[in-house]
């Protein structure tokens, strides 16, 4: 079973809002006042952003960090979860 990083699902989020309002990585990290290349990192999820940094990112795509927390613990709720099997037993 794989694990999922919260950092992962974030970016994921935070790229499906940023290209569902069609706009560029450029202009939501000038609006976010992050850089591009760290925003292209958060949304690969290679970098785990502050909190501070996430409400930037947020509020540059009109988004709360409740809306996107939110969206991801429903794609977890929704991910069925495999049964560990106890080969011991």
């Amino acid at each position: 079973m794989s694990s999922v990083l919260l950092r992962t699902q974030i970016g994921s989020t935070l790229r499906a809002a940023r290209t569902e309002q069609g706009r560029t990585l450029r202009e939501v990290a000038k609006s976010a006042r992050v850089s591009l290349g760290y925003l292209s990192e958060v949304e690969r999820g290679h970098k785990e952003a502050s909190s501070e940094l996430l409400n930037s990112i947020c509020a540059a795509l009109n988004i709360s960090l409740a809306e996107v927390l939110f969206s991801i613990a429903n794609e977890l709720t929704a991910t069925p979860v495999l049964a560990v099997v106890d080969v011991a037993a």
